[in-house]
């Protein structure tokens, strides 16, 4: 058997007064009149505050150059596509501020770990198909009813995966990415994307048209799932 140490009087006596006076040794600092002390509640902390994103603007531009040649097919021209800077806001918000029939692609970032959502208007995917068709690009159809054709259905599934394809190139400079389509849904009220309260980080893209309205797409990511490379964002 291994032989165990036992204390000297002294230190049973230096133990039995340390514990008699409550001291310890980092309460000098705490009762110290220069000591600031506020109160603080786990899981409070603002998880939005993290930073301006440079990186993801940047992913998002290059993102823009090669999205273009990804609705060539359709529109018969390589449209000017922009970017507007990321916006944080909880999920509730944005389904509030957004149509309740649009298009929505639910994609995994295996990496990552996370889901992605990509939303485009239905008056987009009208345009599209339209033009593919031989129509023109001078004014967009306006859509009413709450579900595509099965034409309006293979176009989305064809633009939705050059997309994906350009956005995972777009990556790949910071991080390779597989993405992966999930499902597809026409109504945001019924999107199984993340709980509503979730903080979302959303990257709206506007595609300009020749003598038309310009049209726009979203990318939706949550928090949680670029929350651990934050630090290279």
């Amino acid at each position: 058997m291994a032989a165990t140490r036992k204390l000297t009087p002294e230190e049973v006596e230096a133990l039995i007064e340390g514990l008699g006076s409550g001291s310890t040794s980092g309460s000098g600092l705490l009762n110290g009149s220069d000591a600031e002390v506020r109160p603080f509640m786990f899981g409070s902390d603002d998880l939005s505050l993290l930073g301006d994103y440079h990186a993801l603007r940047m992913i998002n531009e290059r993102f823009c150059r090669m999205a273009r040649s990804v609705f060539l097919p359709f529109l018969r021209i390589q449209p000017r596509i922009s970017s507007f800077p990321p916006e944080v806001k909880t999920f509730d918000v944005y389904v509030q501020e957004s149509d309740t029939f649009v298009s929505l692609t639910t994609s995994r970032m295996e990496e990552l770990r996370g889901s992605q959502l990509m939303v485009i208007q239905p008056s987009f995917i009208s345009l599209l198909t339209d033009s593919y068709y031989g129509g023109t690009t001078v004014q967009a159809l306006k859509r009413y009813q709450g579900e595509f054709t099965a034409t309006e259905q293979r176009v989305i599934e064809i633009v939705t995966e050059g997309l994906i394809q350009s956005l995972q190139t777009a990556w790949r400079d910071l991080l390779t990415v597989t993405i992966g389509v999930q499902g597809r849904e026409e109504n945001i009220q019924f999107a199984s994307f993340v709980d509503g309260s979730d903080t979302v980080i959303v990257c709206s893209f506007v595609v300009q048209l020749p003598r038309g309205e310009p049209a726009q797409f979203d990318v939706i990511y949550p928090l949680q799932t670029l929350k651990p490379i934050a630090s290279q964002l």
